[in-house]
């Protein structure tokens, strides 16, 4: 299956660590299932 690596550079005066993984969490949902993100599933 085709891989895709995602990485995000964040400023750790503003956005604590955990703040930062739950984004990329998010958005590597939203990846995974397009459909969900663009129909508001």
């Amino acid at each position: 299956r085709p891989i895709n690596y995602l990485a995000m550079s964040y400023d750790h005066r503003i956005i604590d660590g955990r703040e930062a993984v739950l984004g990329l969490v998010a958005m590597k949902e939203a990846l995974e299932d397009p459909a969900r993100l663009l129909f508001d599933i």
